[in-house]
């Protein structure tokens, strides 16, 4: 069931979104050559918690970190663990808060060091898609306008899109209703109301959008083992333009 959320939620879910921002600029601030995603994991879950939440992907299902770390072929749900980054390594860090119950979940990609143009191009065409995404985040629209101007985006510019993850509402749980994928998925979706709060995140390919989960259950790669980015926000819909809840003020982490 889709809700919409009262102005007592949606200040709660601010408090998160607030957090879940603070998070993945603390996380930023340290990646470099040498750093290992457990560290990572370590910076974000202490952050978190000194502001007085909880990390929402920790034990979510099962997940044993605070954030996702997923490194070049890896398009979402990287375990933190040993692995050191390497100079020209991207890394995606999806990472959620959890305040007074209610939840905010954000994701960029990073480059570790000095990457690749193809790289940096490929970061750039995610986050972009995004924003096509965003542009159709309004009262009256439906989903599925949202999800086919992130795939056209990404398409347009030599990219493909992951099948079968996608975006979905967010508060007081992690994951609510509705799905949000980042493709035409031939279901036109619900439509948008003032209220709402929806998380949009496309997960883009660089070659084919072919994937793998591997033995750990979490871990999903590109069979082609190319390059994948994931860029994701906790969006308001409102009667007006929409409100990124983890981007405070609009400054990019």
């Amino acid at each position: 069931m889709v809700t919409i959320k009262s102005k007592s939620e949606l200040e709660k879910m601010k408090v998160a979104g607030a957090v879940t921002y603070g998070a993945l600029k603390a996380v930023k601030s340290a990646i470099r050559p040498g750093v290992t995603t457990l560290e990572l994991d370590k910076i974000a879950e202490e952050y978190i918690i000194s502001r007085n939440c909880t990390p929402s992907f920790k034990g979510y299902g099962g997940f044993p970190g605070s954030v996702c770390a997923s490194i070049n072929d890896v398009v979402i749900h990287g375990i933190p663990a040993k692995r050191v980054l390497r100079e020209g390594d991207i890394i995606s860090i999806d990472v959620g808060a959890c305040y007074q119950g209610y939840h905010g979940d954000a994701c960029r990609t990073f480059g570790v060091g000095t990457i690749s143009p193809e790289a940096e191009r490929l970061i750039a065409v995610t986050r972009e898609s995004f924003f096509q995404g965003l542009a159709y985040a309004k009262d009256g629209y439906r989903v599925s306008d949202v999800s086919g101007a992130v795939q056209d985006y990404a398409e347009t510019n030599g990219c493909s899109v992951l099948r079968d993850y996608c975006g979905h509402g967010i508060g007081a749980q992690l994951h609510e209703d509705p799905e949000v994928p980042n493709y035409r998925s031939g279901v036109r979706g619900v439509r948008l109301r003032a209220g709402m709060t929806i998380c949009i995140e496309p997960m883009i390919c660089q070659g084919d959008h072919d994937y793998y989960v591997e033995d750990d259950d979490w871990t999903v790669r590109t069979c082609d083992g190319k390059l994948a980015a994931h860029y994701e926000n906790t969006v308001l819909i409102t009667s007006g333009e929409p409100i990124l809840l983890t981007m405070p003020e609009g400054i990019e982490v």
